[in-house]
């Protein structure tokens, strides 16, 4: 049985004004979570996923941090709206972009509200490990900085273990690829953590595996946009998908390229998704027939997987023939 992917009433408790365009809510709910997990929040009809920017271990409270987007409707909703006592849904923690058990170097780059998952990693990190960790922000100007008094009371807590390096495009325009390789620096075995805009996260990688970083040292958090769909029909392949939504049963030919999701599109169907990413976990089905094979995964357990359960997002049929439930 996978976990519990649904929703849930959530109450605020309260709300922190963290800049002119963040704020922070902290939430009455005693779920578990690990630094650096999200929760995907259903609000006006829409999926928005929001990282904690509490520690599990550090703080008492559940607290999720939301920048107000230009043009976004749930980011800006939530802010005009979202008030202390008001209850809104949301799902069970999730999310491996957390702590790995290797006692590794923590490097961190972050751009903007990307620091919110790394501060919750960064405090937990200090907190319950002895590993040296260097984090590098990067911010518009000195108004849009998040969590400064937080970050600066953490690097004159830990003097000898955290480095906290502030980047403000205002002083010295963007942030340039050596300025990325001397701060990351050559310490093998090192962990990279990177948050942010897209354009900041491509940059980073590319600048860490160009310095012959290992792939597998570099974790990123990406809750992207729906994924556009194909521009040209994708052919058919051999073999039907099954779809079971709410109890009815569709099939449809096979198209290669395809994911499930965008299969049951096809059919006609609405079923749920929020990140098209891999990231959230709202779009989980199980294969009851067949087999599939997820491109990206950053929301499922091994059990979950081999129980059947897959990310429709992310999933393409491996077999001939699949039929593919989702949840009532």
């Amino acid at each position: 049985m996978a976990r519990d992917h649904g929703f849930h009433p959530i109450r605020v408790k309260r709300v922190i004004q963290e800049t002119a365009d963040t704020r922070t809510y902290v939430l009455d709910t005693a779920f578990d979570y690990e630094a650096g997990q999200f929760m995907t929040f259903k609000v006006c009809g829409t999926l928005r996923s929001y990282s904690m920017s509490s520690s599990p271990t550090t703080d008492t409270e559940v607290m999720t941090t939301v920048k107000r987007v230009p043009g976004g409707l749930v980011s800006n909703w939530m802010h005009d709206h979202l008030s202390p006592g008001d209850l809104v849904e949301a799902t069970l923690p999730a999310g491996v972009f957390c702590l790995r058990e290797n006692g590794a170097p923590l490097v961190a780059f972050c751009g903007g509200s990307g620091v919110t998952p790394v501060l919750s990693l960064v405090k937990t990190a200090l907190a319950t490990t002895d590993r040296r960790v260097r984090l590098l922000t990067a911010d518009r100007d000195a108004d849009a900085v998040i969590f400064g008094p937080v970050l600066d009371g953490l690097a004159e807590r830990y003097p000898g273990r955290f480095e906290l390096r502030r980047h403000l495009d205002t002083d010295g325009g963007f942030l340039t690829e050596p300025q990325i390789r001397e701060f990351a620096g050559n310490a093998p075995g090192t962990d990279f953590y990177v948050c942010g805009p897209d354009p900041f996260m491509d940059l980073v990688e590319r600048v860490l595996l160009d310095g012959g970083t290992d792939p597998s040292q570099i974790l990123i958090e990406r809750f992207g946009l729906p994924a556009a769909e194909p521009a040209e029909q994708p052919a058919e392949a051999e073999g039907t998908i099954t779809i079971v939504l709410g109890g009815k049963k569709h099939t449809v030919p096979q198209h290669s390229g395809e994911t499930l999701l965008q299969s049951a599109r096809r059919a006609g169907l609405s079923p749920p998704f929020s990140c098209e990413a891999g990231n959230c976990a709202t779009c989980i089905a199980q294969v009851t027939e067949g087999a599939a094979r997820m491109q990206i995964n950053n929301a499922l357990e091994d059990d979950e997987i081999a129980d059947g359960w897959v990310l429709t997002c992310q999933g393409e049929p491996t077999t001939p023939d699949i039929t593919v439930v989702y949840e009532d």
